[in-house]
């Protein structure tokens, strides 16, 4: 009997100790939040379950397949942040067939119905994190061990969550420690990239959701993406782009061949080549009739890697791939603008590409991304290279006593309700001098008053920004939709410690030409960078190819720099507040400095 009683006393204390180690957790219900933070949805409010991809209002007006296949949560995304050390992920899917069917023969259950999460660094960088999975009647994604923070957070990392590709999500939670950091990020209001395809697109057979063509797309692009891909039915009905033509898009996507090959057309009741032809005729008529300028890219059948050894295979993609093209030259001699093509060669598929010859494994789905980003970077006028200087990213730091992506949404609404004459385009340098939008540090708001804002100028900088943050910024609106007639750039400074001269040159390149195209009518004025302690002479060698880039690319130079040295060529202390950023009386110096720019 003692020996029991020992060992249910062992058994309890263990039980306790476990769980003191084992943190307590915190729920977050997504679909019961007060504000939007399910991306990938376009009709947010309007879906019959919280997780669907169409609104309620389709069921009856879509084929029933359709409507069935809406209900799987491909593309679907929420964004957090947290510095939380674990994460776990509960929810509840409707498994196809009977019994715990979560998988498919040629697709694992990870992908058919798993999530997905990443983090985003503060050098906004994804970081792809691993779970222990659990699947049952409640699937459950345990994330443990996570380091919480980059060298610049104390409130956690942003991570973005992935929900199921070939499932439905009827209920889903997100738990974090009690003690930890939670902050549901709001959907992204930009214009989203809407794809309307077929299984391929809607994620076979990605072994997980991030690995979906889509979603690494929209990673790439760093853009919302709504996935209007239907397994078996992306097939141009009328009554489908219909619903698609409701969404105000950045671009529109019709990947709907493989789905539309001629030994479909009988059953599809299209009536021969001219039938299939005659659909994407319609199809791109009734997108352009409703949005003027919209882009449209038409994709071709990708095709099939078994096609060296089966003939009707090859005819099948070959015949609808060319149809297709004849159709678009027929839109392009009616006088179709913003349409464009992304041909099988350009997606790119190898031998080892796909799982049965026709959906893509890991490999294929990214090779498909690398073909979409390099064609809609085309359109979008949003050209990468090589150096990191050319890769826009966001990036985020508490200690600026701001939030980059709140700022960015600001400015955003601000130019859309009170357009500026000017903006100054900078980092911290510039930030916390003062203007609009504020921010809590501010520097010398009244030589910021005094003349910038009578003149319409708006502060465009942000605290630690980096030339391939601004390059993100000016790709993602801030320079759109509005005229403005003087736009200054003072930005690399805290690229000096991660690039070379020659780097840095090639993103202030690649910034200059974005700029250029969305504001033609602007006068751009590059500004030489401002002295810093202990570096000084590089500043000064690189703003005299600064000044010869700007010759090359046709805008003004300035450079302010000579006010704040002294007369060994050093900074004077006495302008400076850490020997970079400037004080109350450095910048009233430069003020005055500006003043013939802006009247110019």
């Amino acid at each position: 009997m003692k020996k029991h009683l020992l060992a249910i006393v062992v058994c309890l204390v263990t039980f306790s100790a476990v769980s003191q180690e084992t943190p307590t957790l915190k729920w977050w219900n997504p679909a019961q939040h007060d504000f939007p933070v399910i991306e990938g949805q376009a009709w947010a409010g309007e879906t019959k379950a919280p997780y669907d991809r169409l609104p309620a209002r389709a069921e009856g007006k879509v084929p029933p397949a359709v409507w069935n296949l809406s209900q799987h949560s491909a593309g679907l995304m929420m964004r957090f942040r947290s510095n939380s050390s674990q994460i776990v992920v509960r929810y509840i899917s409707k498994p196809k067939g009977e019994g715990n069917n979560y998988g498919m023969d040629h697709m694992p259950a990870t992908g058919v119905s798993g999530v997905d999460l990443y983090a985003i660094t503060n050098e906004g960088r994804e970081i792809w994190c691993a779970a222990k999975r659990n699947f049952g009647d409640t699937i459950t994604y345990r994330y443990e061990g996570l380091r919480p923070n980059d060298q610049f957070h104390e409130l956690g990392r942003e991570y973005r969550l992935y929900l199921p590709l070939y499932n439905s999500v009827s209920w889903l939670e997100v738990g974090v420690e009690t003690s930890a950091h939670f902050k549901p990020l709001p959907v992204r209001k930009e214009k989203p990239i809407v794809v309307y395809g077929t299984s391929i697109a809607h994620g076979a057979c990605a072994s997980r959701p991030g690995m979906a063509w889509t979603s690494i797309l929209g990673r790439k692009m760093d853009r919302p993406l709504i996935n209007l891909a239907f397994s078996g039915n992306g097939r141009l009905d009328s009554s489908v782009v219909d619903f698609v033509n409701e969404i105000d898009a950045q671009v529109f996507v019709l990947d709907c061949l493989p789905n539309l090959i001629p030994g479909t057309w009988e059953r599809l009741g299209i009536n021969g080549e001219q039938g299939l032809k005659d659909r994407v005729l319609t199809s791109v008529r009734a997108l352009r009739a409703k949005h003027l300028t919209t882009p449209i890219l038409l994709v071709d059948n990708a095709g099939y890697t078994d096609a060296l050894v089966n003939d009707d295979r090859k005819w099948q993609y070959t015949t609808a791939n060319r149809v297709q093209q004849e159709a678009f030259y027929q839109l392009k001699k009616e006088g179709v603008s913003g349409l464009f093509y992304l041909t099988k060669e350009e997606i790119g598929l190898g031998l080892d590409d796909t799982v049965d010859g026709t959906h893509p494994t890991d490999l294929g789905m990214l090779h498909y991304a690398q073909g979409y980003e390099k064609s809609l970077r085309a359109i979008l006028n949003e050209p990468v290279g090589v150096a990191s200087t050319t890769k826009p990213v966001t990036q985020y730091r508490e200690p600026n006593n701001y939030d980059w992506e709140e700022r960015h949404n600001e400015i955003l609404q601000m130019n859309a309700a009170a357009p500026p004459s000017m903006v100054f385009l900078a980092n911290s340098i510039i930030h916390f001098w003062g203007g609009l939008p504020r921010t809590k540090r501010v520097v010398e708001e009244e030589s910021w008053k005094t003349l910038f804002t009578p003149a319409g100028m708006r502060n465009l900088a942000y605290g630690w920004d980096r030339v391939e943050n601004v390059l993100w910024r000016v790709y993602h609106g801030e320079l759109d939709g509005f005229e403005t007639k003087k736009i200054f750039i003072m930005i690399g400074t805290n690229n000096l410690h991660l690039n070379t001269d020659d780097e840095i040159l090639e993103g202030l390149s690649l910034l200059l030409d974005a700029i250029k195209i969305r504001q033609p009518k602007a006068e751009v004025t590059l500004m030489g960078l401002l002295p810093r302690r202990n570096n000084e002479q590089r500043v000064a060698n690189l703003n005299q190819e600064m000044a010869r880039l700007s010759s090359t690319q046709q805008v003004k130079y300035a450079d302010l720099g000579a006010i704040f040295l002294n007369k060994d060529n050093k900074i004077d202390e006495s302008l400076f507040s850490d020997g970079l950023h400037p004080n109350a009386a450095g910048y009233v110096k430069m003020r005055e400095l500006l003043k013939p720019l802006m009247s110019k």
